[in-house]
């Protein structure tokens, strides 16, 4: 790779304070070629943490990267055989609510939460400081589940991507029944521990539930390792962490995303334009610029991690500058 370019990357988002990156990373043919740190205001989710010097000892918040590895986790158990069907009804895993079952939701499938298809009425559009924001009413209902479950249908399941973290919280929810251990176990067991990631923290709800939609915390190397996993279709140094199939039909377009991207199971689709060459990728996105980038064409994974919680305009621009500026020179794009 371009050292030159390279080496320009630091200084840029130094002298551009407003981006406030903490972290960028990019993994070539599975080999650390960056990595930088940086020094800015963060949070832990909702946490104020002041102005943090980062290093690569030091956990950040993935945010919305945690539905990812938990879509993740939800393949594990399907190659397990712990869930044999997603077209299978949600109402299924709970019959403790089939109460708010109609002919509609009885419709809604696993494969709807998966790609956020389901058809309820869910605005996560508000701020997230706003009450009215549908994951904030979620958190502070006493049954999370039946919350989501109890929205009404605002279009056909399937038809329609919404963002509704509410899905992921029902894929969680799956995922202990049909496993008997909360997702923070699972994950230790079935990825963390293979991956060899020890160092991560779960932000909790308030009966202590692990957050499975937006509350992993870990450090940027172990989520470059997660990348290099879904890059190796599944493999992480020669061990099968999630079978091939997974991995190829979570990260292929089930619906249209938000704008010009596609979703996947709980991960989004896009594409780069470089030099007039179509370069398609796979992301996890994490609210405040938190970003997973893995483009299979060039065998390369970008990490970044940012606090834009406050300037939600520049969440995206990070990444964007390491994948289109950097990650791309000439040598790889030939």
């Amino acid at each position: 790779m371009d050292a030159i370019l390279l080496g320009g990357l630091a200084p840029q988002f130094e002298s551009w304070t407003d981006a406030n990156v903490h972290a960028a990373l990019i993994v070539h043919h599975g080999k650390l070629v960056y990595e930088h740190y940086f020094t800015g205001e963060d949070n832990a989710w909702a946490t104020p943490l002041g102005r943090v010097s980062y290093h690569s000892k030091l956990r950040h918040d993935l945010r919305s990267i945690t539905k990812s590895t938990t879509s993740l986790l939800f393949g594990m158990a399907v190659d397990r055989g712990w869930i044999k069907d997603l077209d299978e009804s949600v109402f299924s895993y709970f019959p403790e609510h089939i109460d708010l079952r109609t002919p509609e939701k009885g419709r809604i499938n696993l494969r709807h939460l998966l790609t956020m298809s389901a058809g309820l009425a869910w605005n996560e559009y508000l701020p997230y400081s706003d009450p009215a924001n549908s994951e904030r009413r979620m958190i502070d209902a006493p049954d999370q589940c039946r919350y989501v479950l109890e929205q009404p249908i605002a279009r056909p399941p399937g038809v329609a991507y919404v963002y509704n973290g509410g899905l992921t919280a029902l894929l969680a929810t799956i995922l202990q029944k049909t496993s008997g251990r909360p997702v923070d176990v699972l994950a230790a067991e079935m990825l963390f521990d293979p991956l060899g990631i020890q160092d991560v923290e779960w932000v909790r709800y308030a009966d202590g539930t692990p957050n499975a939609v937006s509350g992993l915390r870990m450090r940027p190397r172990d989520l470059a390792k997660i990348g290099q996993a879904i890059l190796g279709r599944g493999m992480w140094n020669g061990r099968r962490i999630v079978s091939e199939a997974w991995v190829d039909e979570s990260t292929s377009p089930h619906v249209n995303g938000e704008g010009l991207f596609f979703y996947g199971f709980q991960w989004w689709l896009g594409r780069s334009l470089v030099r007039r060459r179509e370069i398609r990728w796979i992301s996890g996105v994490g609210y405040g610029g938190q970003r997973l980038f893995i483009v299979p064409e060039l065998d390369l994974v970008v990490v970044v991690m940012a606090g834009l919680y406050d300037n939600p305009v520049l969440q995206s621009v990070p990444g964007e500058v390491i994948l289109r500026r950097y990650a791309l020179p000439a040598a790889l794009a030939a």
